[in-house]
């Protein structure tokens, strides 16, 4: 008999995850909720029809660690990426204004047909980025070392 993986169990190793179909990105939704990053650090490479982002996530699955221990929470360095992406659209967001910091809420796959679909990326402030896709084929990999979260707080939506 197998046991199921626990958060505790991943200590202070990298992430390193895919997502392959909608019910896997909501497991990168919701490691990635509340993760900044400068319009600069998102691009979109048509010809390898590849966008991605370099986000300060901030370490959820460590959260609960890290009130246990009474240490800092902590935010890592993340690239998520999409691959299989035939076109982005933006919208409330000045894509210009390269030093704009945006924080990103949630990820939502919505299916076409053949499993091509529809990711949105949600931004506070209703911001939004849409990736026109021929299947879900997302990942989300750490490449920092985590570093203490500079409000020294968890993001709280209450």
């Amino acid at each position: 008999m197998s046991n199921d993986a626990r958060f505790e169990d991943a200590g202070d190793h990298p992430l390193y995850l895919s997502a392959a179909d909608a019910d896997d990105l909501r497991v990168l939704s919701s490691l990635t909720q509340d993760a900044v990053f400068p319009i600069g650090e998102m691009t979109y490479r048509p010809r390898e029809r590849r966008f991605a982002l370099l986000l300060n996530r901030f370490r959820w699955e460590d959260r609960l660690a890290a009130e246990r221990r009474g240490r800092a929470f902590e935010r890592v360095q993340s690239v998520l990426a999409f691959d299989d992406v035939a076109a982005v659209r933006s919208q409330g967001i000045d894509r210009g204004d390269t030093d704009t910091v945006l924080s990103l809420l949630a990820l939502a796959f919505e299916p076409g047909e053949d499993g091509a679909g529809t990711v949105t990326l949600t931004l506070a402030g209703d911001g939004a980025i849409a990736l026109e896709v021929d299947c879900v084929n997302a990942t989300l990999r750490d490449v920092t070392r985590p570093y203490v979260a500079p409000s020294g707080k968890a993001p709280d939506h209450g």
